[in-house]
């Protein structure tokens, strides 16, 4: 098992720290579309091409963060699970998912996924769409999601 790697946590950080956070004083804040920096998912925990467009981040008591991640045709996460959950609101395009030992499921524009504490999965696009999903998580304390084997292009083109 892998846990996250600096070079990973670097890059969350920057760009949750690129996206402005939700101030702790009364009231809104907005933050207007595209004001956080692009980042490219890199290869270290992904396969094929991945973007994440940070959107907001919160402070205590809502600690809360969301990011836009979008994955083109074929690109896919590793293996991984994260420690408090994650939740995913798809966009754009259609997608696959699956828990470790479960079915394959297609996801569509407008689903719903609610990964529970600690269920390993994978996510990613299928061959011939684009996929983008809204990733909705709540950062831990001295945790962060651990990243595990690929998703090979084996076990994918089984998928077709």
């Amino acid at each position: 098992m892998q846990h996250t790697s600096p070079l990973s946590l670097w890059l969350l950080a920057a760009a949750l720290l690129t996206a402005a956070p939700a101030s702790a004083a009364p009231g809104q804040t907005v933050i207007p579309a595209g004001s956080a920096a692009s980042l490219p998912a890199g290869t270290e925990h992904f396969t094929g091409s991945v973007r994440v467009d940070p959107a907001f981040s919160t402070e205590a008591p809502q600690r809360v963060y969301g990011a836009y991640v979008t994955f083109e045709p074929s690109a896919r996460t590793d293996w991984h699970t994260h420690p408090l959950g994650q939740t995913l609101i798809v966009t754009f395009g259609t997608g696959l998912t699956q828990e470790w030992g479960g079915p394959i499921r297609t996801i569509h524009q407008g689903d719903v996924v609610i990964c529970r504490p600690n269920v390993k999965h994978w996510h990613g696009a299928k061959a011939d769409s684009w996929f983008s999903h809204i990733a909705v998580g709540v950062p831990g304390e001295d945790i962060s999601n651990e990243w595990l084997e690929p998703v090979t292009d084996e076990e994918y083109a089984k998928l077709k």
